[in-house]
């Protein structure tokens, strides 16, 4: 089973590879050094968590290939990162780590955390959108 799961994966992502488009492309968005940041608090609250699950479904379903990455902003090992993007609890951002340009989202994911539809349909259109840019 595991077998037919990981073929059935690996043909779509060569099925996606092969359309041209790299906003619907997960193997290449991959190499691109795109990535979906995260950054929580030490105690996280209920649309922190909301917004983490929201953000990883949407990956998972349209973008497989993207990396999201969750950074405890009061861990001292993160000092670094959250004062790149000035994140000091809670926040959302779309980053390519090759050219540096980033995106902040958080405004936008804590108005649309409660509708799942409608964030999902918000994302993927940032995601597109970031990745013509």
């Amino acid at each position: 089973m595991k077998k037919i799961i990981i073929s059935i994966v690996t043909l779509f992502t060569v099925l996606l590879f092969n359309s041209g488009s790299l906003a619907q492309n997960p193997a290449t968005v991959q190499t691109t050094g795109f990535e979906v940041i995260q950054f929580h608090s030490e105690h996280r609250c209920v649309t922190c968590v909301k917004i983490e699950k929201l953000t990883r479904a949407t990956l998972a379903k349209t973008y497989p290939a993207i990396p999201f990455r969750l950074i405890n902003a009061d861990d001292k090992k993160n000092a670094k990162i959250a004062e790149q993007f000035e994140a000091t609890g809670t926040a959302l951002f779309l980053y390519n780590a090759k050219t540096g340009k980033k995106k902040n989202l958080t405004e936008f994911a804590f108005m649309k955390a409660g509708n799942e539809t409608a964030f999902d349909a918000e994302l993927k259109k940032f995601i597109t959108d970031f990745l013509k840019d």
